[in-house]
């Protein structure tokens, strides 16, 4: 049979040790993102760097105002939607790893829960006759913390969901725009 000072260290122990492998499990996934990132960035940059190009040399040959205009306005639909697109793979980088976080840290919060709750029972078995309530106060306690954390999550869920509905709505209102001011850049 363990002592309670034994059970306390163990617990602390294996919390430690879940915190450290919590810990790992995020920088892992922030690398990954960083990485998804920076490939991303190099194919913007690339691609930019050879549409520049093209779109040089097409100026270079213009002979007159009304051509360059048409050019340019011909030029600014996809750049826009360039813009754009590159915009939702950075959102939706963002929100994966977001994703990941918050999966990672519910697992954690889960575990640790169930861990805090089994040492409660472990140690409460040898307790003192009437300390029945402390008992269930210290339970209602740990429950009212996952059911905060809980709650948390949600509400940044939600917030999350949010941000990305309006990027979208923007996205849509912008992608829709940029034709007309297109058409008329080419008609003056």
């Amino acid at each position: 049979m363990f002592t309670i000072p034994e059970q306390f260290s163990a617990a602390s122990k294996a919390n430690f040790e879940s915190q450290l492998a919590l810990l790992a499990t995020l920088t892992s996934k922030t690398f990954e993102g960083v990485e998804k990132m920076v490939d991303l960035n190099l194919n913007v940059a690339k691609a930019s760097l050879e549409e520049s190009s093209a779109a040089a040399k097409q100026f270079l040959t213009v002979k007159d105002a009304q051509e360059w205009m048409a050019l340019a306005a011909a030029q600014a639909q996809p750049n826009a939607e360039k813009a754009l697109s590159y915009g939702r793979h950075l959102a939706s980088i963002a929100s994966g790893v977001q994703a990941e976080f918050n999966k990672a840290a519910e697992a954690q919060i889960a575990e640790s829960s169930r861990k805090m709750l089994e040492l409660v029972d472990e140690v409460t078995k040898n307790a003192p006759a009437g300390t029945e309530s402390a008992v269930a106060l210290m339970k209602s306690a740990i429950g009212n913390a996952n059911a905060g954390y809980e709650q948390l999550s949600k509400t940044a869920k939600q917030a999350a969901d949010a941000l990305e509905a309006n990027l979208n709505n923007a996205v849509g209102q912008f992608t829709q725009a940029a034709p007309k001011a297109a058409s008329r850049a080419s008609k003056k």
